[in-house]
């Protein structure tokens, strides 16, 4: 019985170790730059194994040695323009997502802009603060720890 008891809890922290350290991503969110959609403290879960990526995905990602979290503008092979008005063109046309804070270019990209095959462009929802794909160009998707699946709000627990 007691041998049963601890096959049983061993299988289920192995089980729970490769959820965890294989399949899930579990971190906080830190700063504003994805205001107002994730706030300073939420806790974001996110999937390790995507492979596929869309328009509008959250996604974390590495750069400059520093987890961040994004919102995929753009992936491979589409042409990504900012206009002088601060608007943001993906292949022509006018992004549809919703966005609060107009586009400006950083300096860092020159437009239009073909995002490499492979690659995801990816922008801060509060867009005129903290780096972006504006700033070091597009990321590749080995870069890409995961897509946000689940945010919990954490504030004032």
């Amino acid at each position: 019985m007691a041998l049963s008891l601890l096959t049983r809890l061993a299988a289920a922290a192995a089980a729970l170790t490769v959820l965890l350290g294989v399949v899930l991503l579990v971190t906080q969110a830190e700063g504003q730059d994805m205001f107002p959609a994730v706030k300073d403290g939420d806790l974001l879960i996110a999937y390790r194994l995507q492979r596929r990526w869309a328009q509008d995905d959250l996604v974390l990602y590495r750069q400059e040695g520093v987890l961040r979290l994004g919102r995929v503008a753009a992936v491979g092979g589409d042409v990504v323009m900012l206009e002088e008005d601060g608007t943001l063109r993906v292949n022509g046309t006018l992004h549809a997502g919703e966005v609060l804070y107009p586009t400006y270019p950083a300096g860092g990209v020159t437009y239009p802009y073909t995002v490499p095959e492979g690659c995801l462009f990816i922008l801060n929802d509060y867009r005129t603060h903290g780096r972006d794909s504006r700033h070091f160009g597009a990321v590749p998707q080995q870069d890409a720890a995961g897509k946000v699946i689940t945010l919990l709000r954490r504030r004032g627990l």
